[in-house]
C-alpha cells in the first residue's frame, strides 16, 4: 500500500452516519445514562470525538503509540517540558525556534530546569553535556531557520547511555519525509500550523509518544492544564493531512529548483538547504528524510545588514511577507526582526542567524514564477565588490 493510500484511509468513515468526512462535534459536554456511565466522553476538555480522530491519525502517521492535540505548537512544547522536574537538564539544538528558546529561558529556567544549547550537527558535541541530570535531548531536524540537520539515530544511541529521552520537533521535515521513532526517538512534536495543516488557516500543536507510559503522562498534562485543540481546528488539521503527501512532495521539488537558482545569485552569501550537495549533512538528510528536503530555504546576503534584507523581503510579490511556513502559498520572512527577535543578537549570530538572513517557505506555485519573483526582489540591492564588502 502506498503512503498516500495509507494516509487517506487512516482517516475513518463516521460509524454513526457513514459520513466520508469526520464530523465536527461542537459540544462542551456529553449526556450520561447515569453518573459516571457514558460512551467514552464526558467533558470536551478531557476528550472530544473529532480531536480523538486527529490524535489517532497523527499517531499512525508518525508510527507512534498515541497522539495528543494542543491549541498551538508552543502549547505542545510546553506540555512536554512539564514532564520535567526542578534540577533536570535539557541538551537542546543551538539553532532553536525562538518561541521554544523564550519558553525555556523566561518560563522554565526560574523553575530550576537547565538548558545547554549545542550544535548537534556533529552528534559528538552533546557528549560533554550528558550527565545523570540529562532528561531530554531536544532536536529540531532540520532546524529553524538555518536548516541544520542532526544524526538522530546516533544521538538517540548516546541518550540511552544516561537514560535521557530524545524529543524531535519534526515540523520542518513532516512525517512524509522523516519518522523519528524509527530512528530511536521517544517523543515527536509538531507545529501542525505548518505542513500538517498546510493551508495557513489554523494554529495547532501535536505531540506523539512512543509508548503507553509516556502517553499517560502527556494525557494527564493535557487534561490538567487544558491547552487543547478545539473540534473545528481539529477537523481542519485532519482535512490538511489528507493532502500532506502531495503537498510536501511538490513543495520539496519546487524548493530544490529555487535553491539551485539562489546558488547562482551574486547577492547571496550563505545558502541553507539540505537538498543541496554543499549542505554539511546532506547525506544524513538524504537518508533520514526519504530524499525529501522540505520547502524551507534560508540565505544570507553579501550585504549583511538589516536594511538590505528588509529591502528584499519587502519587494517580493508572490512570496508574501509573513510569519509561519509550510502553507500552499509561498511566504518570506526576516528572522532577525520576526521569528527570532526574542533571541539576543549575540546568541542569534552564534547560531548562524545573521542580520541579513532571509527565510523562504516555498509553496505550490509555479517554481518559475517564484524564481522570477526572487530575481526581481534581489535586484533591488546592489551587487557589492570585494572592497565594499570589507567596509560593511
Amino acid at each position: 500500500m502506498s503512503r498516500q493510500t495509507e494516509i487517506l484511509h487512516s482517516i475513518p468513515v463516521d460509524e454513526l452516519t457513514g459520513s466520508i468526512s469526520v464530523p465536527v462535534y461542537q459540544t462542551s459536554t456529553f449526556v450520561q445514562s447515569e453518573p459516571g456511565v457514558h460512551k467514552g466522553y464526558d467533558y470536551a476538555r478531557s476528550n472530544n470525538p473529532t480531536r480523538k480522530v486527529l490524535e489517532d491519525v497523527i499517531a499512525n502517521l508518525e508510527k507512534g503509540h498515541s497522539g495528543y492535540a494542543f491549541a498551538t505548537g508552543l502549547a505542545a512544547i510546553d506540555a512536554v517540558v512539564k514532564l520535567l522536574s526542578a534540577g533536570d537538564e535539557i541538551i537542546a539544538v543551538d539553532d532553536i525556534y525562538g518561541g521554544a528558546y523564550r519558553l525555556f529561558t523566561h518560563v522554565y529556567q526560574k523553575f530550576g530546569i537547565k538548558v545547554h544549547y549545542v550544535d548537534t550537527t556533529d552528534a559528538e558535541n552533546i557528549l560533554p553535556y550528558l550527565n545523570e541530570n540529562t532528561k531530554f535531548i531536544w532536536l529540531e531536524s532540520p532546524t529553524n531557520p538555518t536548516l541544520k540537520v542532526s544524526d538522530i539515530a546516533t544521538i538517540c544511541s548516546y541518550a540511552k547511555r544516561v537514560g535521557a529521552l530524545v524529543v524531535v520537533d519534526n515540523t520542518f521535515a513532516s512525517p512524509v519525509a522523516q519518522l523519528p521513532f524509527e530512528l530511536g526517538a521517544d517523543i515527536v512534536i509538531h507545529s501542525a500550523t505548518k505542513y500538517i495543516g498546510g493551508h495557513s488557516d489554523l494554529v495547532a500543536g501535536l505531540v506523539v509518544v512512543k509508548d503507553a507510559a509516556l502517553g499517560e503522562r502527556v494525557k494527564f498534562t493535557q487534561n490538567s492544564t487544558g491547552g487543547i485543540l478545539g473540534p473545528w481546528d481539529s477537523f481542519l488539521v485532519i482535512r490538511g493531512i489528507e493532502t500532506i503527501e502531495l503537498r510536501v512532495r511538490e513543495q520539496s521539488a519546487n524548493a530544490l529548483k529555487v535553491a539551485r537558482f539562489l546558488e547562482s545569485c551574486p547577492q547571496v552569501d550563505k545558502l541553507y538547504y539540505p537538498g543541496l550537495e554543499q549542505h554539511k549533512n546532506h547525506e544524513i538528510a538524504k537518508a533520514q528524510q526519504n530524499n525529501l528536503f522540505g520547502g524551507v530555504i534560508s540565505f544570507s546576503l553579501k550585504n549583511d545588514t538589516i536594511e538590505a534584507a528588509k529591502k528584499v523581503v519587502s519587494s517580493t510579490q508572490y512570496f508574501k511577507l509573513a510569519e509561519s511556513l509550510g502553507g500552499v502559498k509561498s511566504l518570506v520572512c526576516q528572522p532577525a526582526l520576526m521569528t527570532h527577535a526574542s533571541i539576543p543578537r549575540e546568541k542569534r549570530l552564534l547560531s548562524g542567524v545573521q542580520d541579513s538572513l532571509i527565510r523562504l517557505s516555498v509553496g505550490i506555485e509555479s517554481p518559475e514564477d517564484l524564481i522570477d519573483d526572487l530575481r526581481q526582489a534581489l535586484s533591488q540591492i546592489p551587487v557589492l565588490e570585494a572592497a565594499e564588502l570589507q567596509n560593511i
